[in-house]
């Protein structure tokens, strides 16, 4: 008994001179999230980082870099930083900032317009990420070049694209859901009416768009429309789809 006493002291005094562990320190996003020197930093994203101010997030090329937010919450996390994100923040875009910390203005003037390029080479098929895109200079923007970089993040492109290269709208589609000799579902609704049949896939397409479907019954082959992984509509609905850029786009 005295034995199990001074034991239970011994583990007591121990447990009293551990170090209690800190909670994670609460920060916010700042209104401006800037850098100046090409390396962003757990500082430069957040107010009140303290020591964990000088933790690189990433590294910055260009006049801009788009980071997923879910990403930079991890890292803060490991760093002993807590941020609870309310707004529910996707994407954090990070500018060129003066040594000031406030934002440098980008002329728009002819030669030296500001775009979206590519951060990295991506092959036909790649899924875009956020590190993919960073904000550059330009002679000039393509007619379609989009103006938020949350238009091409999440979309596959259509062919080899160079890093470096001014992202356009033409350069990316919808992901992939029907490969070529997938066996799919292809659906007709019609006057209240649902049939469902099964099909070999004859060539690829991403949700909304058409490609053909051999019926493995019949063998005949019709055209279908994408509408999820496995899944196409085929008959009237399928031509309402394939007419209408406002019914492929609801798909996507």
């Amino acid at each position: 008994m005295m034995i199990l006493r001074h034991l239970t002291i011994a583990a007591a005094l121990w447990l009293a001179a551990a170090p209690i562990a800190q909670a994670a320190q609460p920060v916010s996003l700042k209104a401006e999230t800037v850098d100046s020197d090409g390396v962003v930093t757990l500082g430069d994203l957040f107010d009140g980082a303290g020591s964990a101010a000088a933790v690189r997030v990433a590294a910055k090329p260009g006049l801009s870099v788009v980071l997923d937010a879910g990403a930079v919450q991890q890292l803060a996390r490991r760093a002993g930083l807590h941020w609870a994100n309310a707004e529910g923040v996707r994407r954090i875009v990070v500018r060129t900032g003066a040594d000031s910390g406030t934002a440098t203005s980008v002329s728009a003037r002819a030669g030296n317009v500001e775009v979206l390029t590519y951060a990295r080479s991506l092959s036909t098929g790649d899924i875009v990420q956020p590190e993919d895109l960073i904000w550059g200079k330009a002679a000039m923007a393509p007619t379609d070049a989009p103006h938020d970089a949350e238009a091409i993040i999440g979309l596959a492109a259509r062919r080899p694209l160079r890093a470096g290269s001014v992202v356009a709208a033409r350069d990316v589609t919808a992901p992939q859901v029907i490969a070529a000799g997938d066996i799919v579902t292809l659906t007709y609704e019609a006057a209240g009416m649902v049939l469902s049949v099964k099909a070999k896939a004859m060539g690829r397409a991403a949700q909304g768009e058409g490609f053909a479907a051999q019926n493995l019954t019949t063998k005949r082959t019709v055209q279908a429309v994408a509408t999820g992984p496995g899944q196409a509509a085929v008959g009237p609905g399928a031509d309402q789809m394939l007419a209408s850029p406002a019914a492929r786009y609801a798909l996507r």
